[in-house]
């Protein structure tokens, strides 16, 4: 027994207690979100959801912290096994949820699970791993080609799935980690250059009829506010509707009556935005910002390099999805469907959430080489 209380104080002493703190705060501000936007549905089961996979994410972090992160990597072909099994499986037996269009999700009877959620984590490990691998001739085509085609695989996996939101999340992250590892600036201007290019085949050949109506729309909101700007139009009323202060909790009129589809989900920022106003929302962003620059914080401070991948690679995760969906919110971006971290409705998003807080706090802890935990 006092070995145990030995391990908790350790535990407490070394972990990175400002992140864990920033993140548990801004789950439970999301859970009275949650909570809030779905009283018109007449059941508790969403905010249950996000309080039980918090309390759950919260283990698994400080489980994953409890050993040095450089014990993962060198399981990595283990780890991209758990992660890319699960996302095949959609293409054979996924299924799409209410209020989705893509068939990303399995079904585990007593619950539903989103595998891509959890590749995001099993890529942080594998991708970090093979940069370490080849940091010494990262520039060299032979060895960068490779990296290139690490980074597609989860990109097009997941546009093949449908969820290209995520796919661009993958993206945001691939790019970052690689900039991290010191990847010349030449190959990312030629690659912004080729993606220039390409953005009219893109557009016209690659994007479908409703990706295309999305972006065109957001010139004129109000052009087609019974379809394709339908969230946007009345998540922008429910926003104004707030002011600076809000309407109060429970008094979102827009939100609680359901105006605004996927309120407690994609669309939570602008039911904050109703109800606790400018002031809410900033709050949101201070939180979301605070748990990234932290992130970086901690890359900064790793002596190991693959510490400092998983860092950038979480930040990038973290940022590329506050972002995009703040940004499809206030619509200045089109919807594609990303959740807000932290924030959104959503046991898998928030669990696998945790994970990566997990690897994070590991990262803090064994960042000079210690190795005093569960690990050892």
């Amino acid at each position: 027994m006092g070995r145990i209380f030995t391990k908790i104080a350790d535990f407490i002493r070394e972990t990175d207690k400002l992140l864990l703190s920033l993140c548990i705060f801004s789950s439970l501000y999301g859970s009275l979100a949650v909570f809030t936007a779905t009283r018109y549905l007449e059941t508790n089961r969403p905010v249950l959801v996000q309080l039980l996979s918090m309390v759950l994410g919260v283990g698994c972090a400080v489980f994953i912290s409890a050993f040095d992160f450089q014990s993962f990597l060198n399981k990595w072909y283990l780890i991209a096994v758990l992660g890319l099994v699960p996302v095949i499986l959609t293409f054979f037996i996924g299924f799409a949820p209410e209020g989705t269009d893509d068939k990303a999700w399995l079904d585990l009877g007593f619950t539903t699970f989103q595998p891509s959620e959890f590749l995001k984590i099993c890529f942080l490990i594998t991708f970090s791993n093979h940069l370490v691998k080849v940091k010494e001739n990262i520039n060299k085509p032979k060895y960068l080609l490779p990296l290139c085609i690490h980074g597609a695989f989860p990109v097009l996996l997941i546009h093949f799935q449908g969820d290209d939101g995520t796919a661009l999340v993958f993206a945001v992250m691939f790019m970052s980690m690689m900039w991290a590892a010191g990847v010349s600036w030449k190959y990312f201007v030629t690659a912004f250059g080729a993606v220039i290019v390409a953005s009219p085949i893109i557009f016209f050949l690659i994007m479908n009829d409703e990706q295309r109506t999305r972006i065109i729309s957001l010139f004129d909101i109000e052009s087609d506010i019974l379809g394709a700007t339908y969230q946007q139009y009345y998540g922008r009323m429910a926003l104004a509707n707030g002011g600076f202060f809000g309407q109060g909790l429970f008094n979102g009129r827009l939100t609680q009556s359901g105006f605004v589809p996927e309120g407690q989900n994609d669309f939570i920022f602008v039911s904050i935005g109703e109800e606790l106003g400018f002031l809410g929302c900033l709050t949101v962003i201070i939180l979301l910002g605070a748990i990234c620059f932290r992130s970086l914080k901690i890359a900064r401070i790793c002596k190991k390099p693959s510490g400092k991948y998983i860092c950038v690679g979480f930040f990038a995760m973290i940022f590329a999805q506050m972002v995009i969906n703040i940004g499809m919110c206030v619509a200045l971006l089109p919807v594609i469907g990303i959740t807000l971290p932290f924030f959104s409705a959503g046991g898998t998003s928030q669990l696998c959430l945790y994970m990566g807080v997990g690897l994070m706090l590991s990262v803090y802890m064994h960042r000079n080489h210690s190795t005093i935990y569960l690990g050892e």
